[in-house]
């Protein structure tokens, strides 16, 4: 189920230059859990987040289509709760080089099979190209703050740069 992004109405509250912060959210390809995801949906929404909802089952190909309709997202955030987040993000690499998907890949869940779980899982998402890995979806709202910091921060950075 994809749910719409904010309407005309809802936009002119905010102004023209106090558009809400936007996000793409959805759950892993080989995934059906919804319920983590509409939580994390409405959460964001009650920070004032405009959130793109790609649903269940999302591979990596409609979150690079809607990082193309929104690229104003600041990041995209992906559930996995079956435990095959690794395969589920193997065309990852290949969206980040191409540059279909250039904001940062937030990830959360049950992201290895078993009850054991190994550092060196989580070292084979990061070299996908997920930039954050979440134990704790409340961690979700500073994770996005911290992100567009270091935005800002490059931006800033590259712009003194360009003055020099």
């Amino acid at each position: 189920m994809t749910e719409q992004p904010l309407r005309q109405h809802d936009l002119d509250q905010y102004g023209p230059d106090h558009r809400p912060r936007s996000v793409i959210l959805g759950v892993a390809a080989s995934d059906a859990h919804a319920v983590a995801n509409h939580l994390i949906a409405h959460a964001l929404r009650s920070l004032g987040f405009e959130v793109i909802n790609l649903g269940t089952c999302t591979p990596v190909s409609e979150f690079a289509a809607a990082c193309a309709q929104h690229p104003e997202a600041e990041a995209v955030i992906i559930g996995s709760l079956n435990g095959h987040a690794l395969e589920d993000l193997r065309d990852l690499p290949a969206a980040r080089e191409s540059g279909a998907i250039v904001c940062p890949v937030v990830l959360g869940g049950n992201l290895s099979v078993g009850s054991h779980k190994e550092a060196a899982a989580l070292d084979r998402l990061y070299a996908l190209g997920v930039d954050r890995i979440l134990e704790d979806p409340s961690e979700l709202p500073a994770v996005l703050d911290q992100l567009r910091d270091e935005r800002a921060a490059g931006a800033a950075a590259r712009s003194r740069a360009a003055a020099s």
